[in-house]
């Protein structure tokens, strides 16, 4: 089923190497429900529905697409939702999962054409990688800023952090303990800082435990289940700029990191990704169910590759990792526990950070029509607290300053749709 002998794998290699993806991926589970429980959603309905959109996603890339790649919410994405979407748009929880229902089953469609491999080959690499390097950079401030390193200042903003905070010396530990971990390349160092540093918050009196396992729940059920309903609620309150940043963030994020690990594997053939409906078919899958349950929008994930780079080559890979998360779903009490205490989860999101910059290596820093747009989508991420107004930038600008260099023809009818897009959005919408 998973052509083992054709990959020249065995079922050792894949479980290890689904072991090793767990370890390195498993902080996810408390980060995400963390970053969604700061914006309202109920911590056990964000643990749970994670928990089942990266099973459901995931299950659907290794039986359909048989890549040893997992689905789960993506970093960056669940920061949209959290502090842009909810942050600031007057509108429950439920009316923004709405949003990102709408989403997944418009990226269904998507992935059963060929339309969206031509939108992304429409958009400029240079802004690709600036979403990313900008997603990156947000998401390390907002690290920064939960734990109390960085915080407010009344005619600076912001400022440094008491080191002598509890909360701001407990996220300077656990991030000298886990990027040590990662130097010495310690198989899921995320994770086994994150544990460390839990064990040194409960010895410190920071992490109070009340309880360890409990049968798996979700406070209110199934969130969002009727499309007709979704689309309402997207027209009513205007969200059509949430859904189209949701849209284009999940484009290059799975669409990258797919081809990048697929190629770290050894299978792409004549640079052609395989199956790569049925792979699109998943994260799709992973991001609609993902939003009836209460959580934000999933993709392929990067930290993938570390079960590749131990030797992870089919869908087997992919079924053992889903297997261990279904085990995780007993352990609520204890992971809700671990994300009430915010230096235990900050070093993750600040290396994170770290890793997803450095595509800015990849801009082209030498033409000032190429440089100037992706600069505006970084820095505006993180100071507008807001990924779709990065984008929106970014966008805006590319063909502004393609036009006057007398190169329109060189921009894709796209890219204007998408300036106008977001133009209107920034002054109609926002």
């Amino acid at each position: 089923m998973f052509k083992l002998k054709e990959r020249n794998s065995n079922i050792k290699t894949e479980v290890l190497a689904g072991l090793t993806t767990f370890l390195t991926l498993a902080y996810i589970i408390v980060v995400n429900p963390m970053i969604l429980s700061d914006a309202g959603v109920p911590f056990d309905q964000a643990f749970t529905a994670t928990i089942i959109a990266i099973i459901v996603g995931t299950l659907c890339m290794a039986l359909l697409a048989n890549y040893p790649i997992v689905i789960a919410p993506a970093m960056g994405l669940n920061a949209y939702f959290a502090y842009s979407v909810l942050g600031t748009h007057d509108i429950s929880y439920t009316v923004a999962f709405s949003a990102v229902f709408v989403t997944g089953i418009i990226f269904i469609l998507l992935s059963l054409t060929s339309f969206r491999s031509k939108l992304i080959e429409a958009i400029p690499n240079n802004l690709k990688h600036a979403i990313s390097a900008g997603i990156g950079l947000f998401i390390t401030f907002i690290g920064l800023r939960l734990s109390g390193v960085v915080t407010q200042h009344e005619s600076n903003l912001v400022t440094l952090g008491s080191f002598r905070d509890p909360s701001v010396a407990l996220t300077l530990v656990g991030l000298v303990i886990t990027i040590v971990l990662i130097v010495r390349n310690v198989q899921g160092a995320i994770f086994i800082g994150m544990i460390v540093t839990a064990i040194i918050a409960f010895f410190t009196g920071q992490l109070e435990i009340n309880g360890l396992v409990s049968t798996p729940s979700l406070p209110e059920g199934i969130i969002v289940a009727n499309p007709i309903t979704s689309i309402a609620d997207v027209i009513n309150y205007g969200l059509y700029g949430v859904v189209f940043s949701i849209l284009l963030v999940m484009l290059f994020d799975t669409t990258g990191a797919l081809l990048g690990i697929v190629r770290q594997a050894g299978l792409l053939k004549e640079n052609k990704l395989e199956k790569s409906g049925s792979a699109f078919f998943a994260d799709s899958v992973g991001t609609t169910v993902g939003a009836m349950f209460g959580t934000s929008p999933t993709a392929a994930s990067v930290e993938s590759s570390a079960g590749v780079g131990a030797g992870g080559k089919t869908g087997l890979t992919a079924l053992v990792v889903a297997i261990l998360f279904l085990i995780t779903a007993f352990f609520s009490p204890l992971i809700g526990a671990v994300s009430n205490v915010a230096a235990i989860t900050a070093p993750s999101l600040i290396i994170v950070g770290s890793m997803m910059i450095k595509s800015i290596n990849e801009i082209d820093w030498t033409h000032f029509d190429e440089s100037f747009p992706a600069f505006l989508v970084i820095v505006a991420m993180p100071l507008t607290s807001s990924i779709a107004n990065g984008i929106a930038l970014g966008f805006i600008a590319y063909p502004i300053l393609k036009m006057a260099r007398g190169k329109f023809r060189e921009v894709h009818p796209f890219v204007y749709m998408f300036a106008v897009l977001f133009l209107y959005q920034l002054i109609f919408l926002a």
